[in-house]
Order: C-alpha cells, then structure tokens, then sequence
C-alpha cells in the first residue's frame, strides 16, 4: 500500500503557474518561475536556438518531484499482528563487595558468585520471549539499570556490563524491592514477579525489608528470592584475608519475602541450584493483553528527490554544453 505522509504537501504543485499567471505588472508577464541555478540567458546567447517546450516539461518535472519528496511517499506493507502477552519481570541483582567471592562451581572450577550469576541470568533472559524484562542493580543504593522492555537483548547487555562496586559495596534489599515496587506501579495490568538475587543480608538502604515486603504485598508483586554462595570454603575473597568465610545470607529473611508474596526461595549453591527458577516461572500464567499490530513501513522520499537531482543535473550539463559550443574559435 503506498501512501503519503503529508498528502497536503500537493497542493504547492501548481504554485509556479499560479506566480507566473498573476504578476504585479505587464513587464514581469514574460518572467517564468526558475528553480534555483537557473538564469536567464545574456544578450549574447540570445540568438541561440532553445528548445524552450522541452526545458519547461523538465521543469516541471523536477517541481513535480520535489513536491512528492516533501510529501513523504512511503510503502506499506501487509500488517504483522503481535501477540502481546506474557510476564513482567523485574531482576534484581546483588552487586556488593562479597559478590566477587570464589565459591562456585562452573564449568569445572571456581569462579566469582557474579559471573556465575550472568551466565545463568544470561540464559534465562534469552528464554524469557512474550515477557517484559527489567533490571535493578543494587548495592549501597538501588537503581534502574533497565526498565520494564521486550528488549531482551539489551537487558543481556546492560547485566553483562555490570560491575562490583557500581553502586556501592553493601546490600540494600529493602530499596531494591521498593523500586521494582514503583517501577511495577506504571502497568496497569500484569503478572509481576520480582526475582532478587542476593548473597547477603540488609546493610544499606532507606527501606528495610519489612517495610519493602508490605509495599510489595499491597501491589501484588510474587517475589523470588535467590541466595547465592557456597556454604564451604573453596577459593579466595578479594576483600578478606585467607580464603572466605562461608555464606552470610539472611536466609530467614529471604524465605519470608518469598512466602509472604506467593513466591519461592532458592539456595544457588552451584549452577544447577540456580536455575531451578526457570521450571517454577514456567508454571505461570502469562498475562493475555490486546494484540499488537504494525505494519513495516519504508520510506520512499528519496526516489523522488534523487530523480529531481538527475534531471536538474542534467539540464545544467546541457546548458552548459550549449554555451560552450556557442563560443567562437
């Protein structure tokens, strides 16, 4: 389907005409509309025969183009109905100082808990397609790192770049769950579910958990929680001193999040462990909203104007010629 975006645009196609009809006085009624770069012949090319009907149909033709240019013609093509239905899902990953501790097993040897936690998450974004994924980063504070989006791809990206110390060296769970609280508040209608990933307990924040849990429950909000780390002692810490100490997580405290909302709890003492959210998400219900439909559109604009450029080229290049062979010997 072809169509324009300003059809009104048109309506300037016989403004040359109407200028040249209507002049001010009798000694203009012999001066035509030129586009720019054109100029009336000297006196001393006057004698030359030009074929004055060819030059006005090109003319023309070029205003003609023009016009359609600044019309905006485009193509449209068959519509593609989406359906739009699925989760909204909020992650909420840990960035603290402890999440550099060695103590997980992949891929046959140990590795940081926050490389282990993007390989995994990195997998499961990928097999989130129909759900809108977000991500909040916290430590110190808690921020937005990506909102609510079908995205996938870059929500993979931003997880992938994200840093120790980005936000701080503590654990502040209370503010992670009270922002995905108010970033869940600007849907109308979804099925919201929180996954936080944390290897902690509340250090940080200006909400504690309790006072997050209530504002999470009144929204409806189910919470996942992960505890990831290693109850033994298998590599070495960046910020302690002989090798680690176990696990700090406030499991208690994760466990009640978890239950109070309809969620779950999950230890992710290896790779195995944290994917077994994956099963658990699967079981729910997507939320069906209206279906979304588009349709690819193409721009055409520059068809027109390279066209108006060809002929508008090509007469200057004939002008030109011709005066050069007018000039004697």
């Amino acid at each position: 389907m072809f169509e324009l975006d300003w059809p009104l645009a048109l309506l300037l196609l016989p403004l040359p005409w109407l200028i040249a009809r209507f002049k001010p006085t009798a000694a203009q009624t012999q001066v035509r509309l030129r586009m720019p770069g054109y100029q009336q012949q000297s006196a001393s090319s006057q004698n030359l025969e030009r074929p004055k009907r060819s030059v006005n149909l090109i003319e023309a033709l070029i205003w003609l183009c023009l016009v359609v240019a600044l019309s905006g013609p485009s193509w449209l093509d068959d519509p593609i109905t989406l359906p739009n239905e699925g989760r909204d899902i909020m992650l909420a990953v840990d960035l603290s100082g402890s999440m550099t501790e060695q103590d997980m097993a992949y891929q046959g040897k140990y590795v940081d808990r926050l490389s282990v936690v993007k390989a995994v998450l990195s997998d499961f974004i990928v097999e989130r397609q129909g759900d809108r994924l977000g991500l909040i980063l916290f430590g110190d504070t808690a921020f937005l790192q990506t909102p609510l989006t079908r995205d996938l791809q870059t929500v993979s990206q931003m997880l992938l770049e994200a840093q120790i110390g980005l936000v701080g060296r503590a654990t502040a769970i209370g503010d992670a769950i009270g922002l995905s609280v108010k970033r869940f508040n600007q849907k109308e209608q979804s099925s919201r579910i929180l996954i936080l990933l944390t290897d902690g307990q509340n250090t940080a924040g200006n909400l504690s958990p309790e006072e997050a849990l209530i504002l999470a429950r009144e929204e409806g909000i189910k919470i996942y929680t992960v505890g990831v780390g290693s109850d033994g002692r298998g590599g070495f810490s960046l910020f302690g001193m002989g090798g680690m100490t176990g696990s700090s997580i406030d499991e208690n405290t994760l466990k009640h999040i978890a239950s109070e909302t309809g969620g779950a709890y999950f230890r992710a003492k290896d790779v195995k462990g944290l994917q077994q959210i994956y099963a658990e998400l699967d079981k729910l219900e997507p939320v069906a909203d209206e279906n979304q439909t588009f349709r690819p559109r193409q721009s055409l604009f520059y068809l027109p104007l390279l066209i108006a450029l060809a002929l508008w080229s090509l007469t200057l290049l004939t002008h030109a010629i011709r005066q050069l062979r007018a000039k004697p010997l």
